[in-house]
């Protein structure tokens, strides 16, 4: 950590004495111009940023900081045609061991979260809003109960109630022998203390609290590092109509996220305590059943629903202020929510270990209606958010938005079916593991089976949208070759050329079909699962006459989609984690997959604890830190130089400055998708109103991007006053055939390399004029026309 951040107090910006030497330990000459370079997806070294092998890290620790040029510490006052150089290096907050791809478990976690910032721009309509919020952490809590849930019919019902009950799956799966019935147990074996059905559900119900430990675990340690660093304090951002990432609390989540992770924690162990309670319950609410433990059942269960309700009286609290640093903690809620759900947990799992004379594992265990009521209450939170999304929507219009508004909602559904669809893939891939083709188990719920069988819908729907994706590129591809020709008159035709550039060309235009592909698969999901519900509750009884024979074929058709997605789940989990592991390992995989983990991760925890960490909690500091120190220490003329996924950070770093320091800074962005996809789909924070202000509070900014980036664009800002943002398209490739200056081909550099370009120089020189007029500066070129 900066030492800078290790210094108590409100106002630690002017108190700095800045960055020191790491061989030394001197202060470094003043500088009279700073680049600081953020790099994007896929990370980079300092000696790749930098150009030089000899680097030297000036401030930081191992997972980010900001490095130099030795050359450059060595002698701080020779003369320089170029600004000094420092590269702040985060890859490390998003890649490290190949086993941090388990978080792509997590997936539905953080696609729900990322639902939470898609609310589209409303200015004033503060209510609506937080109503907004609300309904996605409702949404969020509904996915850890389902993933629980899920744990739990698999644990208990298919392990410890259906196997454990049945001989014949008993000698299938030999170390579940000591847990089998004296009736079901080898012949002239006896049953051990453990084969009573409460307690072969009780120990069983281990798995699930182990997990739900698990998870709370992992928040509270990725808490302690990213939430737990305080930005840089100032007032109150005086701009209402700016974006809310220039809020003092915005990267500070602490509070909330404690909350949140207490409230998830305790719903998953409540869901724990509710499987484990309910077979017990409805043997003892039996006619003729023990009286006493029909009380004890009665007034756990009025335990169990009056906690429910503290948890999602939690959820439905705010609980987060980002108009100031909230350093409040709520120790005793923090604390006694789980807690007293453990306690719970531990009240009813001695009560269903409870000795029942008669009780016997029979059929399965009473999921359906439970499933059903979460599909059912997924179902009408999302519909509900679609309306206040829309409502919003309608009020400041925007048609660059992804969707008209319901990316959001959306996105939410998305992440509800891919819980849904990994449940229900993962209890009928444990059922059919335990069960082999046998059909000697009664398999998991209906609901969950008729989940399973919606994967195979949805791949050949991916099928069909990834053709007629593809002709749409070979047209595209067909027309962006006469425009290549034409890009280049009087140089010789050169085939193969001309339709390189152009598929390069019509492949980056792909990005702007997101919003169909989102459309489409929010769609199909909306279908199926319908369809899925409709199936699990027709299918409890069987027609007559005609319609048996058309009852019979769609029942074929079911469970062959049902066997093919259980075996497609588990072969999807197989390649998820493999490509999760290369991704961590490998920068070229990274840079293919990365933009969608980073976009997730670069906004805080504010539906779901359990999503993977906010990187930016800790970026965003380190950046604003870094900037603030060197302006007030040197006075000297700083750009600000961000590509790709840095550029989102630099502009969330310049945001958190206080307004004196940010209208003293230069930004350059390049290869940036401030607009193409963090405009369209959170407008609510990248909008063209915060845009706008972001360009009036800082100093300058340039912008630079070409046809053949798949990620970056113009950022569009819709701001007459001062000179155009946007500088290009840049021409891609730097030349067409071979020329003096390029003897050998050109490589066509899409996404990279923009410093590779003479205009980026030229850029940079002409933000450098524009910070200081009073000093002589390079005459800058006039940029070409968009």
């Amino acid at each position: 950590m900066d030492r800078a951040q290790e210094r108590p107090g409100g106002q630690q910006a002017d108190a700095v004495a800045g960055p020191r030497d790491g061989r030394t330990g001197r202060l470094p000459a003043p500088e009279a111009e700073l680049e600081l370079l953020v790099h994007g997806v896929g990370g980079t070294t300092p000696e790749e940023m930098l150009g030089d092998p000899r680097t030297v890290r000036v401030t930081g620790d191992d997972t980010a900081a900001v490095y130099r040029r030795a050359e450059d510490l060595a002698t701080p006052d020779s003369p320089r045609q170029e600004p000094v150089r420092e590269a702040y290096v985060w890859c490390n907050l998003t890649s490290g061991d190949s086993s941090r791809a388990l978080w792509l478990v997590l997936l539905p976690f953080m696609v729900v979260n990322l639902a939470h910032w898609m609310r589209p721009a409303a200015a004033g309509r503060h209510r609506t809003v937080r109503l907004y919020g609300l309904l996605v952490r409702l949404a969020a809590l509904t996915l850890t109960v389902l993933l629980v849930a899920a744990v739990c019919e698999v644990a208990l019902d298919l392990v410890a109630w259906q196997c454990a009950g049945a001989q014949p799956c008993v000698r299938r799966h030999s170390w579940l022998a000591f847990l089998a019935p004296q009736a079901s147990a080898a012949p002239g074996a006896q049953g051990s203390w453990w084969s009573l059905p409460g307690r072969r559900l009780a120990l069983a119900a281990l798995v699930p609290a182990a997990l739900t430990g698990l998870l709370w675990y992992l928040s509270h340690r990725t808490w302690s590092a990213y939430e737990s660093h305080r930005p840089m304090s100032h007032g109150p951002e005086p701009d209402p109509g700016g974006s809310a990432l220039a809020l003092p609390g915005f990267w500070y989540g602490r509070r909330l996220v404690a909350r949140l992770r207490a409230a998830h924690t305790a719903a998953a162990l409540l869901t724990v305590a509710a499987a484990l309670a309910t077979p017990a319950a409805r043997f003892d609410h039996r006619a003729g059943g023990p009286g006493a433990l029909d009380t004890v059942s009665r007034l756990l269960t009025a335990a169990l629903l009056v906690w429910a309700a503290a948890v999602v009286g939690v959820v439905c609290r705010r609980g987060r202020s980002e108009s100031r640093l909230d350093q409040r903690a709520d120790r005793h809620l923090v604390r006694l929510l789980p807690l007293g759900a453990l306690a719970l947990l531990l009240l009813t799992a001695v009560y269903a270990g409870w000795a029942r004379p008669g009780w016997r594992s029979t059929g399965r265990l009473p999921g359906d209606p439970a499933f059903a009521t979460l599909m059912l209450a997924q179902g009408l939170l999302v519909v509900a958010l679609a309306g206040v999304a829309r409502y919003l929507y309608r009020r400041t219009p925007d048609p660059r938005d992804g969707m008209r508004g319901l990316g959001g909602p959306a996105v939410a559904l998305l992440a509800c079916a891919l819980g849904g669809v990994m449940s229900g893939g993962l209890a009928q891939r444990v059922a059919d593991w335990l069960d082999g083709t046998r059909a000697l188990l009664p398999g998991p719920p209906l609901l969950l089976t008729w989940q399973a069988s919606t994967i195979p819908p949805v791949l050949a729907v991916l099928l069909l949208l990834a053709a007629w994706l593809a002709t749409e590129t070979a047209r595209r591809s067909r027309a962006e070759r006469h425009r290549v020709r034409h890009e280049h008159p009087g140089e010789p035709e050169d085939p193969g050329r001309t339709r390189a550039i152009a598929q390069v060309r019509a492949m980056a235009a792909l990005t702007d079909r997101a919003p169909l592909v989102v459309t489409v698969l929010a769609a199909t999901t909306l279908l199926l699962g319908t369809v899925a519900l409709a199936g699990a509750l027709t299918t409890r009884t069987t027609p007559d006459g005609a319609a048996r024979r058309t009852y019979d074929v769609l029942q074929t058709v079911a469970e062959t989609s049902q066997a093919l997605g259980s075996w497609l789940v588990g072969l999807g989990f197989v390649l998820f984690v493999t490509w999760g592991r290369r991704a961590y390992k490998d920068a070229s995989a990274r840079r293919t997959i990365g933009i969608l983990w980073d976009v997730g991760t670069f906004w805080p925890r504010a539906a779901h604890p359990f999503a993977p960490p906010c990187y930016a909690e800790r970026a965003v500091p380190d950046l604003t830190w870094r900037m603030a120190t060197w302006t007030h220490r040197t006075g000297g003329r700083l750009v600000l130089s961000g590509h790709s996924q840095g550029s989102v950070l630099a502009a969330a770093a310049a945001w958190q400055l206080p307004p004196s320091v940010r209208a003293r800074i230069a930004l350059l962005t390049y290869g940036s998708p401030l607009e193409r996809l963090y405009g369209r789909w959170f407008p609510a924070h990248f909008g063209p109103p915060a845009l706008a202000a972001l360009h009036r509070d800082v100093a300058c900014w340039g912008n630079l991007y070409r046809r053949s980036d798949p990620i970056g664009g113009p950022v569009r800002v819709p701001d007459d006053a001062n000179p155009e943002v946007d500088h290009g398209p840049l021409q891609d490739p730097l030349a067409y055939g071979r020329t003096p200056e390029h003897p050998l081909p050109a490589p066509i550099l899409g996404h990279s390399d923009y410093q590779a370009d003479p205009a980026f120089a030229r850029e940079r020189a002409h933000l450098l004029s524009r910070l200081r007029p009073e000093l002589p500066g390079p005459r800058p070129e006039p940029r070409a026309p968009r």
